[in-house]
């Protein structure tokens, strides 16, 4: 690790102000249920980082797991997605109580807040929910954040909490990332093809995290988390176009989050990028989940790209999908991915004009029209969807 990074490290943890931890249910659960202990040293550590001065919030896997170790084994292993919420609803009270009372040992409150997409894709009830987090937060409260399993249908879920925890990013206006994890860090191969993986060197290769191909570094999720590696590298590539570093590590070792805080060069950093979009864009790009996609000719990926220009209905060639107009889309150029936009159009409107000149708009819709199918300002190049 070169010393400038180093530095640079140790300053973002030193003067971050507002903290985001994220740990999940392969940290946080056994096969016979919850890990109290590593809860209980998580809750005493995320404490004194709280009494330090800073805002501390915690996203919290393990409803599931701890409400499926109550069950009888048939039980356990029936329902399918209404098993799964069902487990929620029983292990959701017993992880908070758990949390309750570790807080309550070092004389701090915790809140629960449930939270499905739905949540977050309203712009009032996200501005309603940040509001809420800023009023715990100014009174020394930990908020435990987990995606409302119980009632969350396909269409409103997060995928898993690494999703969330980067959009919470934005809502809590975070200044550092840490994920916890059951590595003790990023690995630098693929764990289900090379039998003996190591870690990344600290700092050494993440400067650039839109430079990995995730796909081949990353391996499948594990058995009792809904994430992986996949999902934490993809939510820190999010965190870095916000601005925001991310430290992973191994979350159970004793006393890491001290550890980290102090200075000391634990598990995988990765840096912010160099230029960071606005958290409005930021909050359209990621709000939700593309409906569909837009594919662009080479003269509208350099206007895009190098220019800074909306997307015009002349530049769009194809149009997949079955969208309203306000959909986010996903737009690309040949296999390119160029990013994630909100489409003026609907996707039978799209198939109508596009190819089309300003004038041939007008005859094909009337009067009534944008002149671009996505502007600049509701399109984030270079997403991680």
């Amino acid at each position: 690790m070169g010393e400038g990074m180093s530095a640079d490290r140790q300053e973002s943890l030193a003067r971050a102000h507002s903290v985001l931890v994220k740990v999940g249910s392969a940290v946080l659960t056994t096969p016979w249920g919850l890990n109290v202990p590593v809860l209980r040293e998580l809750a005493a550590q995320l404490s004194r980082l709280a009494q330090s001065g800073r805002r501390v919030t915690l996203v919290s896997s393990g409803a599931v797991a701890a409400g499926r170790v109550v069950l009888g084994e048939a039980r356990r292993e029936a329902g399918g997605v209404s098993g799964r919420q069902a487990a929620a609803a029983i292990g959701q009270g017993r992880l908070m109580r758990e949390y309750e009372d570790a807080f309550a040992e070092h004389g701090m409150i915790c809140a629960q807040v449930l939270l499905t997409r739905d949540d977050l894709r309203s712009r009032a009830r996200f501005l309603n929910a940040r509001n809420t987090f800023g009023r715990l937060l100014d009174w020394g409260v930990v908020p435990v954040v987990n995606e409302n399993d119980t009632v969350a249908v396909q269409e409103l879920k997060f995928g898993d909490n690494d999703a969330l925890a980067s959009l919470l990013l934005n809502l809590v206006e975070g200044d550092v990332f840490v994920n916890l994890t059951s590595t003790g860090g990023v690995l630098a191969e693929n764990p289900l093809s090379a039998p003996d993986p190591a870690v990344i060197p600290v700092l050494q290769s993440i400067r650039d995290i839109q430079a990995l191909d995730l796909d081949s570094l990353c391996g499948g999720k594990s058995s009792v988390g809904t994430g992986g590696m996949y999902s934490k590298l993809l939510a820190a590539r999010r965190a870095a176009q916000l601005g925001v570093p991310t430290l992973i590590v191994p979350g159970r070792e004793p006393g890491i989050l001290d550890r980290a805080f102090a200075g000391e060069p634990v598990g995988t950093w990765i840096c912010p990028a160099p230029r960071h979009v606005s958290r409005r864009k930021y909050w359209l790009a990621y709000q939700c989940e593309p409906q569909g996609l837009v594919r662009v000719d080479g003269g509208a990926a350099q206007a895009l790209c190098e220019q800074g220009r909306s997307l015009l209905p002349g530049g769009v060639r194809a149009v997949e999908g079955n969208f309203g107009p306000g959909a986010l889309v996903r737009v690309f150029a040949g296999q390119r991915l160029l990013g994630v936009g909100l489409s003026n159009y609907s996707a039978a409107d799209l198939r109508r004009i596009m190819g089309l000149r300003r004038h041939e708009v007008a005859a094909a819709l009337g009067d009534a029209h944008y002149p671009e199918v996505i502007h600049r300002d509701n399109l984030l190049l270079d997403a991680a969807v």
